[in-house]
């Protein structure tokens, strides 16, 4: 089997017992009392931990790994009135939930061929079972202190899959942990949501945050910076994975307009649009309303004043309230006279009902006479 990997377009694979994961029911039951859930997770942790609630009498579960990019190759510049967000690497290429579907198809045929009789159920992230748990215990590789599986052949640089069976396969050994005193992804997380190694406060991760399609905290909004989608700070600063870059699988390379698109364009963006550019990637998954929102964030934290005339339409002019609330606190952070009068417009009279956008234009509008008027001072 592991011979026949690569011909299915896997780049690691590895055997571990379906037996329950009781250390790790340990681990997310008091994950949950301390509030560091997602909520993206499945929710009946007896689920995610005990894999014969998902497939009668399982004796295997096969983990897959498939390398995908981490360097963009010609990567568009960014610079004022076209400037750039970016996705992260899970989301560069072909959406990693089919690119996996497909392999793990092509693995099932392969067994069903071999042994006709085999019970076989496929999970790819949005499954019961931990990627990550299944994979450390397969050998993939070793739970890193940023909550990734790190191999010595692809660093994290992995989408992960499996497979569990009935079929009776001898088990892989676990990878040793090669972390060691490293502590570089804790210390370079920006929101401080690796909470300690190999924990994570999902509620402070960019990851999960930029995802959500509500309001976002001002503190959090600054940390975002120009994401679109994900984070991989803790990634990228993981010296294991320095150099490594896999581009063998063609559909996981990135469109570079994609990965790194134009911020002002997405903000009037329609759902066919936005369907035609991003819906082959992991990222259209939530919808454009968080991309937009994000790169609302993005051009505040960028302060780009030739983006004000884009901003202040979708603060007077978007039906979401979010997206409307986050253009006015966009117009804060980029200042100047044409932000304020946009700001102004949207807070005369009525024409703002909604309580939290005007809250976030008056505040902004605060802050920006504020800034002016210390101008003013210093003259």
């Amino acid at each position: 089997m592991v011979a026949a990997a690569p011909g299915l377009g896997i780049d690691k694979i590895g055997v571990a017992a379906a037996d329950p994961f009781t250390v790790l029911k340990e681990r997310l039951v008091k994950h949950r009392e301390q509030g560091f859930e997602s909520g993206f997770e499945e929710p009946d942790l007896d689920k995610r931990t005990d894999p014969s609630l998902l497939l009668p009498e399982p004796r295997t579960i096969l983990s897959i790994a498939v390398a995908y990019p981490s360097k963009l190759k010609d990567a568009p510049v960014s610079e004022p009135g076209l400037r750039r967000g970016i996705l992260s690497r899970s989301a560069w290429g072909e959406d990693y939930h089919h690119a996996l579907r497909r392999r793990l198809d092509k693995l099932a045929a392969w067994l069903i061929e071999r042994v006709p009789e085999a019970r076989l159920m496929s999970m790819v992230d949005t499954g019961a079972l931990s990627d990550r748990a299944v994979a450390e215990r397969a050998g993939i590789g070793w739970s890193g202190k940023n909550c990734s599986i790190i191999t010595h052949e692809f660093g994290s640089w992995i989408y992960l899959g499996e497979m569990l069976t009935d079929l009776p396969l001898p088990p892989d050994q676990p990878v040793e942990e090669g972390c060691g005193d490293c502590t570089r992804c804790i210390d370079a997380c920006p929101t401080g949501a690796l909470v300690g190694p190999g924990q994570l406060n999902a509620q402070r991760c960019i990851s999960y945050v930029n995802q959500t399609k509500g309001y976002v905290e001002e503190e959090l909004m600054l940390k975002i910076g120009n994401r679109l989608y994900g984070c991989d700070t803790c990634q990228i600063v993981c010296p294991i994975n320095k150099g490594v870059d896999f581009r063998h699988h063609e559909e996981l390379l990135p469109d570079p307009e994609v990965a790194k698109p134009l911020l002002r364009p997405l903000l009037q963006m329609g759902n066919r649009e936005f369907k035609e550019k991003f819906g082959a990637s992991a990222a259209a998954w939530r919808g454009r309303k968080p991309i937009q929102r994000n790169a609302l964030i993005g051009l505040g934290n960028f302060r780009d004043s030739e983006s004000v005339p884009d901003v202040a339409r979708v603060l007077t002019e978007d039906p979401r309230p979010e997206l409307r609330a986050t253009a006015a606190w966009a117009l804060g952070r980029i200042g100047g006279e044409a932000a304020e009068a946009a700001l102004s417009e949207a807070l005369a009279g009525e024409r703002e009902q909604e309580p939290a956008v005007r809250e976030a234009a008056e505040r902004a509008l605060r802050q920006i006479r504020k800034v002016s008027s210390g101008s003013r001072g210093e003259l």
